[in-house]
């Protein structure tokens, strides 16, 4: 039986499959895809993000790779909306929807208020993150994000995800000034003003806007995934012919 891909992006922490629990269900339904953005990997050293090698990952995974289709819908979280977005403007025939989860697209509303605010106490860190250690920067990182201290990492792991950390590229320099024309759910946790401002935005635009529990993990919460798998589903019955 054929099943529409959905492929999933994840965000500036966890990875992979991880980056997903409540939505490695949907794999019964989908051929689910759980990528790894470039960077980040469980044993390789972390590398420089990049928001064309993240876009050409989602391409790829949305090719024709002999499953007799090619396109799919795609999920992604805060980092990597950005790229899922890049991908639908450059290819909307391979992007059949965007779920967009706190997504981080600040490009688009850079001279709105709680965006520049957050640019504004933000690029002072990033101007000097060369000249910070991965922990130090993580920390402060914390402090500014989410006013509050972060333990200092203790596992290899932990240290690793410090380091990708400081290694991502600030999201307002991110090339997105193009809103995708595909049908669009912007998914939020109702915490934290800059998101709702970039969900107003996209709202206005022409997108869905789901507001559900979880802080900047809203996918985790049960009204999260319902409105995940029921936009999704939704869509699919709406184009009935890339489904054959």
């Amino acid at each position: 039986m054929f099943k529409q891909r959905v492929v999933f992006v994840h965000g500036a922490g966890t990875f992979g499959a991880a980056a997903w629990p409540r939505q490695h269900g949907m794999a019964l339904s989908y051929d689910a895809l759980f990528l790894r953005r470039h960077g980040f990997d469980a044993v390789a050293e972390p590398l420089e993000s990049s928001f064309a090698e993240d876009t050409a990952i989602i391409l790829r995974s949305l090719a024709d790779d002999g499953r007799g289709a090619a396109g799919g819908h795609v999920v992604a979280h805060a980092q990597g909306a950005i790229a899922a977005m890049m991908a639908a403007v450059e290819r909307p025939d391979l992007v059949f929807s965007l779920t967009l989860v706190e997504p981080a697209c600040l490009s688009l509303t850079a001279e709105l208020p709680a965006t520049a605010a957050h640019i504004s106490l933000m690029q002072p860190l990033f101007d000097v993150r060369q000249q910070l250690g991965d922990e130090d920067f993580q920390r402060e990182f914390v402090r500014r994000v989410f006013a509050t201290d972060l333990q200092q990492s203790a596992t290899t792991e932990e240290k690793r995800s410090a380091r990708r950390l400081r290694l991502q590229a600030p999201s307002w320099e991110a090339p997105l000034h193009i809103v995708p024309g595909v049908p669009t759910l912007v998914l939020t946790g109702g915490w934290e003003p800059l998101y709702e401002e970039i969900a107003g935005y996209l709202r206005e635009t022409g997108a869905l806007h789901r507001v559900a529990a979880g802080g900047h993990r809203p996918h985790d919460s049960l009204d999260g995934d319902r409105a995940i798998r029921q936009f999704i589903s939704q869509v699919s019955r709406s184009q009935p012919a890339r489904a054959s």
